[in-house]
């Protein structure tokens, strides 16, 4: 399989951001690993090139100059059904309001390394994949248990007392501090949590 193959195999990304030594960083570093990569330093052009190649999964900054990574986002969402990331240094409450709102697969907070970029974009789109209509016409995501995001967060906020915005992050940085995506560190809590509750007396 050659280069261009394997990046098609892997999945199309389509990366956004105003500043354009992260958008080549990543960009670059998502190519490296394998992915198919198409780029825009504005939220316009990242419209189009959303419509015009439909991506399997968007990486969004949130603050830039015109639109929004979150207008983008709702476009997104709204018109094409394409799944995204946001990529920001701001981590404040109302900041992370409105990614659970737009529904977002994962916040990923500036500085960024490719060891971080890598793995959330695979879980995301192994989470994507997971959703998909199964040949019984019935979609993973149907059963309320599948997604262990929202249920790890609860696990947070129940164990720690935070609010949902505060739970989120904190599973965040446990996928950063981990090196793995966010539903994937969703699962190894939860795992954990159930491996208490069968040993408990």
């Amino acid at each position: 399989m050659d280069a261009a193959a394997a990046a098609h195999g892997k999945g199309r990304i389509l990366v956004v951001d105003d500043d354009r030594l992260v958008l080549a960083t990543v960009s670059h570093g998502l190519a490296q690993a394998g992915y198919e990569v198409i780029d825009a330093d504005n939220g316009d052009d990242a419209i189009l090139l959303a419509r015009e190649h439909r991506p399997a999964l968007a990486l969004l900054d949130i603050r830039m100059e015109g639109k929004s990574g979150f207008d983008v986002a709702q476009t997104l969402r709204d018109a094409y059904r394409i799944p995204f990331v946001f990529l920001s240094a701001f981590a404040d409450e109302a900041t992370m309001a409105e990614v659970q709102r737009l529904g977002a697969l994962a916040y990923l907070v500036k500085p960024l390394d490719v060891g971080q970029i890598v793995p959330t974009v695979a879980g995301a789109l192994a989470r994507i994949a997971a959703e998909r209509p199964s040949p019984a016409g019935e979609t993973v995501a149907d059963d309320p248990t599948a997604d262990p995001v929202p249920l790890a967060i609860g696990v947070l906020m129940h164990r720690h007392a935070l609010a949902r915005a505060a739970a989120l992050q904190r599973l965040e940085r446990m996928a950063v501090e981990q090196g793995i995506g966010l539903a994937a560190q969703a699962e190894r809590l939860l795992a954990a949590v159930e491996e208490l509750a069968r040993s408990a007396p």
